[in-house]
């Protein structure tokens, strides 16, 4: 039996010209040069050799060693780029010419798409954010009273955002139970995962600026997932007053493909009714849909154990961009944000341990690999691939 062509995709495969999702790889042959990519099936379109041809106006951005350049370029080069890399491969009579530049998704390395610039992490979730505060404060109201008002968010660190397959080291911090008399410093006993869904931004903005939610997409390049790790015990004795920092800076995984924003048009859907009327700079009543219908998986150690849906989360990504700059903050290109854990109103639809087992654990042991994958409603039928974002938990190093 004839190989099949890299070309000819199975029925309903994920990564079709619909998809096109952008990543940096290397190959076995130069391990040491990195180049952009657009997966296809289960191939890799070295987007930097495309032949005179096919080249987009503008494709020295294509030469680059991250996505950086491509993302700095604004709309309308992004627009022009997935065109005619769609064209290049969809189009019979270029199949001679591309063909030679299809890697096999197996052969190649896959790096971190982007440099990081900012990172920030939302708490956009109804459902987690109401399950977290039943465990936190049994007594008391679940959500803090500015919930409805504002997407509540923290500034994370930009230079622990690692590729999906990079190991993750247990962290180790002060901890402090209730019942201690003192606080211990040691390895995080209580390791958890945080399913999420991260957004790219490419066009900077200028300072002083805000950028209003019908500008979202002249300033968002695309989405990936994101599995935001948490060490709950050092996050519970540190938070208060200024919120996390060592509970949640040792690792942020990404996945290695940012699919472009373009990709959900058919995945967009209405948020939640809101219960408040929202302030003039958050109120979406007259924009488009701002929702996407995300389907999350987490699986552990192959196992399903959650699959939180996207639509549900109450704030959207253009409202959490609209917020994130309404105080005349700037962005840079390579900012990453987050939704803040993904969770949907049933039990099986929650995006961290600590809801899933109601605070009592257990959490994530040694050993322990996670993966999330996602897709979303395409044209025609189609579903649109977000790629995977897997990391095993390697033991805490030993005391210094």
């Amino acid at each position: 039996m004839s190989e099949q062509s890299p070309f000819d995709l199975p029925e309903g495969d994920p990564f079709g010209p619909h998809t096109l999702p952008y990543g940096v790889f290397s190959t076995a042959a130069e391990p040491a040069v990195r180049r952009l990519g657009v997966r296809f099936g289960r191939h890799v379109l070295d987007l930097s050799a495309l032949p005179e041809p096919l080249r987009p106006a503008h494709a020295e951005v294509l030469g680059a060693p991250t996505l950086n350049p491509l993302l700095a370029a604004g709309r309308p080069v992004w627009t022009e780029v997935r065109a005619a890399i769609r064209t290049a491969l969809t189009d019979p009579a270029h199949r001679p010419a591309v063909a030679p530049l299809l890697h096999p998704l197996d052969d190649v390395t896959l790096h971190l798409p982007f440099d990081v610039a900012d990172y920030v992490d939302f708490y956009a979730s109804e459902h987690h954010a109401t399950n977290v505060g039943k465990i936190f404060r049994p007594d008391g109201a679940a959500l803090p009273p500015n919930w409805k008002h504002l997407p509540i968010g923290y500034h994370g660190r930009a230079g622990t955002v690692v590729v999906s397959g990079t190991p993750v080291v247990r962290p180790r911090g002060q901890r402090k139970a209730p019942a201690d008399a003192a606080p211990t410093f040691g390895p995080s006993g209580r390791l958890d995962i945080e399913a999420e869904v991260g957004f790219v931004v490419g066009a900077p903005s200028t300072l002083h600026e805000p950028v209003a939610l019908e500008s979202f997409r002249d300033h968002v390049f695309g989405v990936c997932l994101v599995n935001d790790w948490s060490a709950r015990d050092i996050q519970a004795w540190e938070y208060v007053p200024l919120g996390p920092f060592l509970g949640k800076s040792f690792a942020t995984s990404v996945s290695a493909w940012i699919t472009p924003l373009d990709a959900f048009d058919d995945a967009r859907t209405a948020p939640p009714a809101r219960d408040f009327p929202l302030l003039p700079y958050l109120d979406d009543a007259a924009a488009e849909p701002g929702g996407i219908d995300l389907r999350i998986e987490v699986r552990i150690n192959g196992e399903t154990v959650s699959r939180p849906p996207f639509a549900s989360m109450y704030w959207t990504a253009a409202q959490q961009l609209a917020h994130m700059t309404v105080n005349g903050a700037s962005l840079r290109t390579g900012d990453l944000y987050a939704s803040g854990t993904v969770s949907g109103p049933e039990p099986d639809q929650r995006g961290c341990l600590l809801e899933l087992t109601e605070g009592k654990g257990p959490f994530l042991q040694d050993g322990d690999e996670v993966t999330l994958t996602a897709w979303a409603p395409g044209p025609d039928g189609a579903r649109v691939g977000l790629g995977e974002v897997t990391g095993r938990i390697l033991p805490a190093p030993a005391a210094p």
